[in-house]
């Protein structure tokens, strides 16, 4: 059955995860590299692939030590599910990397509850966004996370308020130093400049076609009925997922701002792959959780096919 098989963490779970993504990333690069050209990028491909793999694992270590969803791998398998969906989404290495980066960052903020080094975490959240931002401009927008999460746990501490500007001053000095060394300053102007991709289409599903239309609503559909499942718990978890739906906001905005040959698609795949699977979670009826399983799998599957046949 598939939902015994999903229900656990052993490592069986990571590596029949880890082979599949393998498998599809490379058939993506396969079918849409000329076959000249696969020698040439096959080095840059593996790096992204290192770095997707390292995302995938983190995720799976995160919500374990943070208890954001149970003691299973259903986050890690949605989030695998979501790239098979979109991945055509992968061509853009800068994104992979700065999903890797956030959700490091995310990490560090969720660490935040226990009130404790909490100056240090908010650096290294900082930090980390301000990375990610070097990659991918509109990554800056996270920023306003570490406030947020500031304002919910130790609002009382003036610092910490002013800790977030010394994380990005940190990596905006050390990038403008090696930059001046190398006398490549235009990066700055070049790179940070926040187009707005939707108001520079002709037409609205230029920017937003009817695959992440339907991405969005049922996202935003199973993270309402979870929080209504969940809201009589209250504490950390419930605390934890409305940060993640703001993650998942910025992410969908970010996507509605970015240019689509740019779409920063995947940085909304961790906390849609956590809200599905604390939604799995609630189905008590064996049959109905197995069908949605397998419906996860063929569907995905489906549209990967038909996506390398376009």
């Amino acid at each position: 059955m598939i939902s015994s098989f999903f229900e656990k963490t052993k490592p069986i779970t990571h590596i029949v995860l880890a082979i599949s993504l393998f498998l599809f990333y490379f058939s993506s690069v396969f079918f849409e590299t000329n076959h000249q050209e696969i020698s040439r990028v096959f080095g840059v491909e593996l790096i992204a692939f290192v770095v997707l793999l390292i995302s995938l694992l983190s995720i799976g270590q995160m919500v374990r030590a943070e208890k954001v969803t149970e003691l299973n791998s259903y986050a890690m398998f949605f989030f695998v599910v979501l790239i098979i969906v979109f991945s055509e989404e992968l061509a853009n290495k800068n994104v992979i990397f700065t999903n890797l980066f956030l959700l490091l960052a995310i990490w560090r903020l969720f660490a935040v509850r226990s009130l404790k080094n909490v100056k240090h975490k908010i650096f290294d959240a900082s930090l980390l966004i301000a990375t990610a931002s070097l990659f991918y401009d509109w990554a800056l927008i996270f920023i306003l996370l570490v406030f947020y999460v500031v304002g919910i746990y130790d609002r009382k501490t003036f610092k910490n308020w002013l800790v977030p500007f010394l994380g990005l001053g940190t990596v905006f000095i050390l990038s403008f130093t090696y930059l001046k060394w190398t006398g490549s300053l235009e990066f700055f102007k070049e790179h940070y400049r926040f187009t707005l991709g939707i108001f520079g289409s002709s037409s609205f599903f230029q920017a937003l076609n009817v695959k992440a239309l339907i991405y969005f609503i049922l996202i935003f559909i199973v993270a309402f009925s979870v929080f209504i499942r969940l809201r009589s718990l209250g504490g950390g978890k419930l605390l934890m997922l409305r940060t993640l739906l703001i993650v998942f906001v910025f992410g969908v905005i970010t996507a509605l701002l970015t240019p689509v040959n740019e779409s920063p698609m995947l940085i909304t795949f961790f906390p849609a792959a956590v809200f599905l699977g604390n939604y799995g979670e609630g189905i008590k009826k064996v049959k109905l959780l197995e069908a949605l399983l397998a419906l996860s799998i063929v569907l995905p599957i489906l549209l990967f096919v038909l996506e390398i046949n376009s």
